[in-house]
């Protein structure tokens, strides 16, 4: 039995919730067909994220399957946010059931 995956990469971001909205847009504008947004706690070089009140020193994880160019433009984009927000973002191949 064979079976056929797609191949792509996994891109996760993971910054302050401020950023969802020009996050969706920026993925939107370079041709992410889709993503998933997630809460996120935790700790490093910014300090901690505990999200224990919305909207305020609270994290997302941002995740999107892309192909390699879309991916090499969504990380030299977020280089300009990753300035003046906390902000880590990295990625991964993947093969999977995803179009």
């Amino acid at each position: 039995m064979t079976t056929s995956h797609s191949q792509g990469y996994l891109v996760t971001i993971i910054c302050e919730s401020v950023l969802q909205d020009r996050l969706v847009k920026l993925l939107s504008t370079i041709g992410a067909s889709g993503y998933t947004i997630i809460p996120a706690k935790g700790a490093g070089s910014h300090g901690r994220r505990m999200g224990d009140i919305a909207g305020y020193n609270t994290n997302i994880e941002v995740k999107t399957v892309v192909t390699k160019e879309i991916s090499d433009q969504l990380l030299e984009d977020l280089k300009e946010l990753s300035s003046n927000h906390a902000l880590i973002a990295f990625r991964q191949k993947v093969d999977g059931l995803f179009d």
